[in-house]
């Protein structure tokens, strides 16, 4: 074991999951990914030189569980948690089948639940005055009719953070989240392909370009710092100004 700070993020086996591990890691912290591609986060494990690549279906609560305990004997408890594993399914909203809206809650907000309550439990048990950072969106606020499932997910996210904070402040434990606008990851490729999607999306981001996978990181690796020590219940929207936005430029 080793004084050096513990991270966990979920989903880091590309894209924001990634670009946090790298911010965290320039941050000060080892590095734990976690993602259900078993080659992509063991290759992303080896690139960034991260403490260890595990395998976990955030959709399952045992897997989850499972996870921590493995980290907290091979490693220790982590001290910050990035709950960013992901996904989203667009469809019509009248045949929108129910297992994939199941299927995206039980990923996107119900492993979120999880893995903060098992990552608080511990940080608590070992006196650790740590950081949460959950992944919302700006469809925590702005909805899109074909992800249903998608844009109440990321609003539970919002939530659930106030929820978290509020009841980890007492253990100096912070809770925060952020919520990416148009990122240039993978789930925005098929906006990046189509010129008149692109269009719209920049017509509705003052900013007039999608950000990056780092600028998220930089903003998650923040978060879990010192450097916030004050924050806490907070969601940070990091969206080139979209949601400030009520007209059409």
């Amino acid at each position: 074991m080793t004084d050096t700070p513990l991270a966990l993020v979920t989903g880091g086996a590309q894209g924001i999951g990634y670009a946090s591990a790298q911010a965290l890691m320039a941050e000060g912290f080892r590095v734990i990914l976690a993602d259900i591609k078993a080659d992509g986060v063991a290759d992303a494990a080896s690139e960034l030189g991260a403490v260890a690549g595990l395998v976990c279906d955030m959709g399952d609560a045992d897997q989850v569980l499972a996870m921590f305990d493995k980290i907290e004997a091979e490693h220790g408890p982590v001290s910050a948690l990035v709950n960013n594993a992901g996904i989203a399914a667009a469809g019509d909203f009248l045949d929108y089948d129910l297992a994939t809206f199941d299927r995206v809650i039980d990923i996107n907000l119900r492993g979120v639940f999880v893995a903060t309550q098992r990552a608080g439990k511990a940080m608590v048990a070992n006196g650790i005055e740590g950081a949460i950072v959950n992944m919302s969106s700006i469809n925590a606020q702005v909805a899109i009719p074909a992800i249903p499932a998608y844009c109440a997910s990321k609003g539970g996210v919002m939530q659930l953070t106030k929820v978290a904070a509020l009841a980890l402040a007492p253990h100096n434990i912070r809770v925060n989240a952020v919520g990416p606008g148009s990122i240039d990851t993978e789930m925005m490729a098929g906006v990046n392909a189509n010129p008149e999607a692109m269009k719209t999306a920049m017509s509705r981001t003052p900013l007039k370009r999608p950000g990056t996978a780092r600028e998220i990181g930089d903003v998650v690796a923040f978060l879990c710092s010192k450097k916030a020590s004050y924050i806490t219940g907070e969601t940070i929207y990091i969206d080139g100004g979209r949601l400030g936005l009520n007209y059409t430029v």
